[in-house]
């Protein structure tokens, strides 16, 4: 039997706070390792010789709700690592692509998303999309919306597909770190047909090795899209 291919990796990254908590740390300390996890099973993906996009859930539409003082350290955090993560994305050919509602960041962060965005965009190796300020609903929502104003009646799935704003590309497997087994309005549309992968490991304990691990298991997998 030939093995599944994986093009389209998607992983939502939970845990940070639970891993602070463990070791008697902040909820800061734990998304600044969260963050450095992001950087390994980056690398990791860019290496891979089938996986061309990895998509990760890094800040959704509902963690506006946190603690103020969490959401300020996650949007600084979030700038410092785009501007440490430069020189990572181009030594290993990696292309930043951000979806979400940026608008209601910072102008200084925007920027810093652009210019990321911007300067590596001809990298070849691997499409990184963080999903930022983002939720499925909205997104999809959004993409018809956006159809409609362009003065259609009716749309097709292809036409919903491609008005979103991650690629055209459906997900082929769907990782949930800590132990959690839900979707949290997380790429909907695009999971269709996705197999999922549900690990108790926490977010900034999980490792290339056991993304190889589970990567293994998904390729066994038969994927018959609803036929025999």
């Amino acid at each position: 039997m030939p093995k599944t291919a994986l093009k389209h990796l998607a992983i939502i990254m939970d845990g940070n706070g639970r891993w602070a908590k463990k070791r008697g740390l902040s909820r800061t300390k734990g998304h600044e390792a969260g963050a450095e996890a992001i950087r390994d099973i980056t690398t990791y993906c860019a290496a891979h010789t089938e996986i061309e996009t990895a998509t990760f859930y890094a800040f959704s539409t509902e963690n506006w709700k946190r603690p103020k003082l969490e959401v300020e350290f996650l949007m600084k955090l979030l700038e410092r690592y785009l501007k440490n993560e430069l020189a990572t994305y181009q030594e290993h050919g990696v292309r930043f692509k951000a979806i979400g509602c940026l608008d209601q960041f910072s102008k200084a962060l925007q920027k810093c998303i652009a210019k990321t965005e911007e300067l590596t965009k001809d990298n070849t190796n691997l499409t990184q999309i963080l999903a930022l300020n983002y939720g499925s609903r909205s997104e999809i929502t959004s993409a018809v919306n956006k159809l409609m104003a362009e003065g259609k009646t009716s749309v097709s799935e292809e036409e919903i597909s491609q008005a979103l704003q991650t690629p055209y590309t459906d997900i082929d497997l769907l990782i949930r770190t800590s132990g959690e087994q839900r979707l949290s309005n997380f790429l909907l549309w695009q999971i269709s047909y996705a197999e999922f992968a549900f690990t108790p490991t926490l977010w900034p304990d999980f490792s290339a090795e056991e993304l190889d691990t589970i990567i293994h298991d998904f390729t066994q997998r038969s994927r018959r899209f609803g036929g025999l």
